[in-house]
């Protein structure tokens, strides 16, 4: 089978090669990820992904277009949509995948944004599928989250740079920003209570 392997960077791709490989699938790497900001980490996660494909002798494409002008028209309209930024961040490079594979001569196309535990894999799932059925062809499913910790561990035997967030300057906002994690501990707080207080009226009830 010829798969296309999108790949978010370097070290997302250390576990899903080997996996697939250990499978009699050849992968060829695909790197496309409009959402990395700002250039110099987009830049540096370009570098790491030829880098990685190097040193794993895998044959890799890559679209060279920095793209944050059209990140942003696309996110912030999304931004009003409840989880709208992720999923237009989900679409769009997926389809993009499955449109390259198609072009190309692929027998099937998947990604390693099935290797993060950080990702909404159902939402990618199905956002696959549906691409799949839109460009005639096949989505190649697999979980690869089972080999989270071997895939760091791989990334550091091969001395690749590992990101400290997503890609996209929300989620770098939201890794470093105080008062994001301010705001958020407080409605972690606010749903804690307001579950326990919830439960505490149903033993009530029930004692009644």
């Amino acid at each position: 089978m010829k798969l296309l392997l999108h790949m978010c960077c370097g070290p997302c791709s250390c576990y899903p090669v080997k996996k697939l490989r250990e499978s009699g699938i050849e992968p060829v790497g695909y790197f496309f990820n409009p959402n990395i900001h700002p250039y110099k980490e987009w830049e540096r996660r370009l570098l790491t992904a030829k880098e990685f494909a190097e040193k794993v002798h895998m044959e890799i494409y890559v679209d060279e277009n920095y793209m944050l002008r059209d990140f942003l028209k696309k996110a912030l309209p999304a931004e009003a949509v409840p989880n709208g930024r992720c999923r237009m961040c989900y679409t769009w490079r997926l389809e993009q995948t499955a449109g390259f594979a198609a072009e190309n001569g692929f027998d099937a196309f998947t990604s390693t944004l099935f290797y993060s535990i950080y990702q909404q894999h159902e939402l990618m799932k199905e956002t696959s599928g549906f691409f799949a059925r839109k460009y005639d062809v096949a989505f190649y499913y697999e979980d690869f989250r089972p080999g989270w910790q071997e895939g760091i561990d791989i990334s550091h035997e091969l001395e690749l740079y590992r990101q400290p967030y997503c890609g996209c300057i929300f989620s770098e906002e939201e890794r470093y920003s105080k008062a994001i994690r301010k705001q958020r501990k407080k409605e972690a707080k606010a749903k804690k209570r307001a579950r326990l207080e919830l439960e505490a009226k149903e033993a009530r009830e029930r004692m009644d």
